[in-house]
């Protein structure tokens, strides 16, 4: 079953429109991101490392360009508030987007011993 923040971040991606970011904005610092993404809420739906959770997805090792990840996260469809310039300053979304951007990717399941377990029986 598909959950309803995966619809409207899948749309949100999909979308043309995209929010310019600079290259400087872009550089940030994943140890401040780090500590951004803990002090702004981010890990409250998304999980302490960015693993994802019932509430919002997995954003560790993030594929989504910065432009197109700002631009969801400026104005986002479903239950995500919106994080307006007001609320988070564009070098703060950089420092965040280095961080996730820091943050190693899933195994696949297969090298997942207790995975591999469960799918042998």
């Amino acid at each position: 079953m598909t959950k309803p923040w995966f619809l409207f971040f899948t749309a949100a991606l999909t979308m043309g429109a995209q929010t310019p970011v600079s290259r400087q904005q872009v550089e940030g610092n994943a140890d401040d991101g780090k500590r951004a993404f803990q002090t702004y809420g981010c890990y409250e739906c998304h999980g302490l490392a960015a693993q994802g959770s019932r509430d919002g997805p997995r954003l560790a090792a993030i594929t989504v360009s910065a432009p197109v990840l700002l631009r969801y996260i400026r104005r986002p469809l479903g239950a995500m508030p919106a994080y307006t310039e007001k609320v988070l300053s564009d070098q703060a979304f950089a420092d965040i987007y280095a961080y996730l951007k820091s943050l190693p990717a899933a195994k696949p399941p297969k090298e997942i011993p207790l995975l591999d377990r469960m799918r042998d029986k």
